[in-house]
């Protein structure tokens, strides 16, 4: 598997531990962060700075996760690497996303 959880306060950090979020894992992804939602984590910390390459599955599987919270959670991603945070950028992803460069920054804004 690669990612893990961890709780934070009220936060559910997770660390993607691939270089890529494509097809190949992105339903194993969307499966593991379904059973956290429904385990009743709502706030999320999602630490992608180990991606360098996500294509449309990995953008769909993040989100499937903000559209599964329904307004009642947060999803905030965390260091991105160029290549991903261009997908973001074109997509318009970056105006629904909160992005940040450290899981602390994130931790630390309430926003």
């Amino acid at each position: 598997m690669g990612y893990q959880s961890s709780q934070k306060g009220d936060a559910t950090v997770v660390t993607v531990e691939e270089s890529r979020l494509d097809a190949s894992i992105a339903g194993g992804f969307k499966d593991f962060m379904m059973d956290l939602i429904d385990s009743g984590n709502a706030e999320f910390v999602i630490d992608i700075s180990e991606i360098s390459f996500m294509d449309s599955s990995g953008l769909g599987v993040i989100v499937a996760i903000l559209k599964q919270l329904n307004g009642k959670g947060s999803v905030k991603l965390v260091g991105p690497q160029k290549a991903v945070s261009d997908l973001f950028d074109l997509t318009c992803m970056d105006r629904i996303f909160k992005i940040y460069a450290t899981v602390d920054e994130a931790l630390n804004n309430s926003q």
